[in-house]
């Protein structure tokens, strides 16, 4: 495996994040390590820590390319949508979710320490996402109401989410619930129908 010469900073950014975001996919959240993501790259932990500074740089980088790829999903389903962009947004939400699951969980697993401030290249990653889904939102909403879109954007992905949650840990078999997909999006529906 390659050593410290053998690559540039930025090659060995893009090695250990590529390794780190298969190794958060593979084994999730609570069974990530640095020293795992340094033994498939053929690193040292050190090496880890200088380029990303801790392990939380690291874990934020991870989803932050977690938000990267669901966001270019997102949008080439929003591409596909016809007049259902409502439907697209769910749909991507839950078909996201199954196919990543330990990837979707580590973002939500994942806590800085309350002092640590968010960093903002970070921020811009994961905001593309989140813009995503606002500009629907604000797009079926009446113009007076337009300045609602990001407050109800978020209230919108945490109903959907829940829905999501619930399938893929089994609550929502537990409780009955055959069709969350169709639950959620019809809770979306009704919300934002309420909005006109």
């Amino acid at each position: 495996m390659g050593r410290r010469s053998d690559h540039s900073r930025a090659e060995l950014e893009e090695l250990i994040l590529a390794k780190a975001h298969a190794l958060m996919a593979e084994v999730g959240f609570a069974r990530f390590s640095a020293r795992e993501v340094a033994k498939r790259i053929g690193y040292s932990i050190g090496t880890i820590y200088n380029v990303f500074g801790s392990l939380d740089r690291l874990v934020l980088a991870v989803n932050s390319r977690t938000f990267v790829a669901w966001a270019a999903l997102v949008r080439a389903r929003l591409d596909a949508a016809g007049a259902d962009r409502v439907a697209a947004l769910v749909e991507a939400y839950f078909d996201f979710a199954e196919a990543n699951p330990n990837l979707w969980m580590a973002i939500y697993d994942h806590r800085l320490p309350p002092d640590a401030p968010f960093p903002e290249d970070y921020f811009r990653q994961r905001a593309e996402l989140t813009g995503l889904v606002e500009a629907e939102i604000a797009a079926i909403l009446p113009p007076a109401r337009a300045g609602t879109a990001a407050a109800l954007a978020r209230s919108l992905v945490a109903m959907v989410h829940g829905h999501c949650l619930f399938a893929l840990n089994g609550t929502f078999a537990l409780l009955g619930e055959t069709d969350a997909r169709g639950a959620a999006l019809a809770r979306a529906r009704e919300i934002l129908g309420a909005q006109h």
